[in-house]
């Protein structure tokens, strides 16, 4: 993290507001692209802080897709694309996640940006997407390689954790960023037509109350032909697990003001951190909790 936007973050805002693009992505990359400078022009007027884009924003959810669209990263045609958008608008923008290239491996990765267009850091998906459902088996990992690093992303407003779909299953994860200090934990994502509904709120309301801060979770819009449905439905769920926006299954922006005033309010009338019972339940010594962490 460069020192001048270590200089821009050095005091906390209460206030943010936040844009989710719920872009449907097809199979056609450069028309994803295209798609995503347009929906971003309409933001113009609307004084945004923060953009989130959904998980696989610039290719379809297809495993054969992948290794195609992957690209090096800092370096590769969409972080070259999202630096601009971030720079042009003057945002934060957590551009979702694409696939990365680099050498022989495959992973799932979500590129983060300050309002300079600056390169902030990367977050490759640690939790591989492995399902066999009645109607899905789906395999990431036959595909991609996990990540092994959790990401908390210095801002203006405190600190973001950074997650990405099936990561959000996993409540070790987001207990770990609430306990360095997240305010927010932003979740490019990308459930289905069956997991979608069985659990989408369900989890982004867990763990918001689990941790007593804000989530947001950027989902795609469904492709009829795609062979892969996303479920749509992005959020803003606020820290007592109440959520404040949501959209449907269409292609829209969902646009949200929230105020950071709300975790100390929450966590001051329930204070569950302050009562956990480390002395039971601790985490082993030997858990890997991924580099420097």
């Amino acid at each position: 993290m460069s020192g001048a936007f270590t200089r821009y973050c050095s005091q906390t805002m209460d206030t943010l507001k936040i844009a989710i693009i719920q872009i449907q992505t097809s199979y056609d990359k450069k028309a994803n692209l295209e798609k995503t400078e347009s929906l971003f022009s309409t933001l113009k007027n609307e004084q945004v802080d923060l953009v989130l884009l959904p998980e696989m924003f610039q290719c379809a959810y297809d495993l054969k897709v992948f290794p195609l669209a992957a690209e090096n990263i800092p370096s590769g045609e969409t972080c070259l694309f999202l630096s601009r958008l971030a720079r042009e608008y003057g945002v934060y923008l957590i551009g979702g996640s694409i696939p990365e290239k680099d050498g022989d491996q495959y992973f799932n990765t979500s590129t983060i940006y300050a309002p300079s267009g600056e390169f902030i850091s990367r977050y490759r998906k640690i939790h591989l997407f492995d399902v066999d459902f009645e109607n899905l088996h789906f395999q990431e990992s036959a595909v991609l390689t996990p990540g092994d690093s959790p990401l908390l992303v210095d801002t203006p407003w405190g600190k973001i954790g950074i997650m990405i779909c099936y990561d959000l299953r996993f409540p070790e994860l987001s207990r770990l960023y609430a306990l360095r200090g997240a305010n927010i934990i932003a979740v490019p994502a990308a459930f289905n037509n069956i997991t979608g509904p069985m659990h989408w709120e369900v989890l982004f309301r867990a763990r918001a109350i689990d941790n007593q801060l804000f989530l947001l979770g950027a989902s795609p819009a469904p492709l009829p032909d795609a062979s892969y449905h996303a479920y749509g439905h992005s959020l803003v769920v606020d820290p007592l697990g109440h959520i404040l926006e949501q959209l449907s299954e269409q292609e829209a922006i969902l646009i949200c003001e929230i105020s950071l005033s709300a975790i100390p309010h929450a966590r001051k009338r329930l204070p569950l951190l302050q009562h956990r019972r480390c002395d039971l339940y601790a985490l082993f010594p030997d858990e890997k909790l991924g580099n420097g962490f």
